[in-house]
């Protein structure tokens, strides 16, 4: 068995800028939608970071767990974020964002999909849910561009 040649990894960010731009611009037009519908920074950083426990993305982990912070969220919600269910820290507005997120990155069987859709539209609202959404999809499309590059944690 002959061993695979050494890789190099290709930054799509990189080999594809004008794709990457039009991503960041989507991420950011995200973000002032979820401001306009009254999803705090704080919110949206932990969404961003439990989509990126899922995704295994060491990159974007590493990114907003830093954003977060900045955002004044606590190491130690940060720290049991994985296990949220299981923890009284985090408000009702926030399960079901975060619930809305898992749901979206897992894409569970339709009765268990509707059920989280429609417990987070009763919590948060339509805008709300719109933007929380919203943040959960550009996330794991960022989390799918770094897996994907294999862009390093430096």
């Amino acid at each position: 068995m002959t061993q695979p040649a050494t890789r190099r990894s290709i930054f799509l960010d990189k080999a594809q800028p004008v794709t990457y731009q039009a991503a960041a611009d989507l991420a950011l037009e995200v973000g002032n939608a979820a401001e306009a519908a009254g999803v705090d920074r704080r919110l949206v950083e932990l969404v961003n970071l439990r989509v990126s426990q899922i995704n295994g993305c060491a990159y974007c982990l590493d990114l907003h767990h830093r954003r977060a912070l900045e955002a004044g969220e606590s190491e130690r919600r940060i720290a049991v974020l994985d296990a949220w269910a299981e923890t009284a820290l985090f408000s009702e507005r926030e399960q079901a964002a975060l619930q809305l997120a898992e749901s979206i990155t897992r894409l569970p069987e339709p009765d268990e999909r509707r059920y989280a859709e429609d417990e987070a539209r009763a919590v948060l609202g339509d805008a709300a849910y719109s933007a929380v959404a919203w943040v959960a999809i550009t996330m794991n499309t960022f989390n799918r561009i770094s897996i994907t590059s294999h862009h390093p944690v430096r």
